[in-house]
């Protein structure tokens, strides 16, 4: 069994004396960091996102309540728990510091101990947190991400590729003769049947940034960032190739006696201010094809704009 991560600290201060107390205060239990502003602070976190930061209230330069309002205003970092250090005793500062987003206030000089409660009160309570919003993103039968989860997912990275110019692929997969596999073996064989395709497919998916999820049914659909149609046929041959080589036997194929799937995939260069409804357009016609075509089988597009510039075949032999 592998050991548990140890959570992770950022402290926040301009003060020598405050960041070297906490240090020594969290460093046996936890992972600690440190910065000294908030520019430092920002950088850090986007870097390496922590578990939790203590952030100095008011600092030279910009300000903790300022670094509190960036990071609460960006979807990849406003989860992260955010306890405020003031040597104020202001009710109005506590009150807006709470309106930023703060998790809670621990006034200087503080007590170690009451530190340690709150810190860990808080991490307890993001590690409930994380477990729901993982759980709300997960498609309890495969243990793949679901549609909800790929659909913000996929504007995120479109966004993203757009203002970088990098390309972004998408392949839709579809489980050949489902609906046969089911009235032949049975629907909790059905089950077992996905359960082992995601696994396969899920074993091909190496990139952090590359995402596998169920889309609905037997269809699945794997998210390519920074990935060129020449990678994104790559990939789904892999991703073929994979299903292919589980054997499970299907009486009622077409294609073949074992489990097969079909696969779209398209790829295109994000523009600003565009949408990523054309490509899922592309890729679900290919897939179209794929099945047409005679399944098993790998098609695919390369879009430029709202329309196609190539489309082809490939197989995974």
């Amino acid at each position: 069994m592998l050991p548990s991560r140890r959570s992770s600290i950022l402290i926040v201060d301009d003060q020598a004396t405050v960041l070297q107390s906490l240090y020594q205060l969290f460093k046996v239990s936890y992972e600690v960091f440190v910065a000294t502003n908030g520019a430092q602070a920002l950088s850090m976190v986007k870097m390496n996102p922590p578990d939790l930061i203590l952030l100095d209230m008011v600092m030279p330069g910009m300000s903790g309540m300022e670094v509190c309002t960036q990071l609460k205003g960006d979807p990849e970092t406003q989860n992260i728990p955010i306890i405020f250090l003031t040597a104020s005793s202001s009710v109005d500062d506590e009150a807006l510091g709470l309106d930023a987003g703060a998790a809670d206030f621990i006034s200087k000089p503080f007590n170690p101990r009451i530190v340690l409660v709150r810190v860990n009160t808080q991490l307890r309570l993001k590690t409930k947190s994380d477990l729901l919003r993982r759980i709300a993103r997960t498609d309890a039968l495969t243990g793949l991400s679901n549609r909800r989860h790929f659909n913000s997912t996929l504007l995120k990275e479109w966004r993203r590729c757009a203002r970088n110019a990098l390309p972004l692929s998408l392949v839709f997969i579809d489980v050949d003769f489902f609906k046969r596999f089911n009235d032949i073996y049975g629907h909790p064989m059905g089950d077992y049947c996905l359960s082992s395709v995601a696994t396969a497919m899920k074993s091909r998916i190496w990139r952090p940034a590359d995402l596998l999820a169920r889309y609905g049914g037997e269809e699945f659909v794997c998210l390519l960032p920074e990935t060129p149609l020449e990678g994104a046929i790559h990939k789904a041959q892999e991703l073929e190739a994979s299903v292919r080589s589980l054997a499970i036997p299907h009486e009622g194929s077409s294609v073949a006696p074992v489990v097969t799937i079909s696969l779209g995939a398209a790829a295109a260069h994000p523009a600003q201010g565009d949408e990523p409804g054309h490509l899922i357009d592309a890729a679900d016609r290919m897939l179209y094809e794929a099945k047409a075509g005679g399944r098993g089988q790998v098609r695919f597009v390369q879009v430029d704009g709202d329309a196609p510039t190539s489309v082809g075949s490939a197989s995974s032999d």
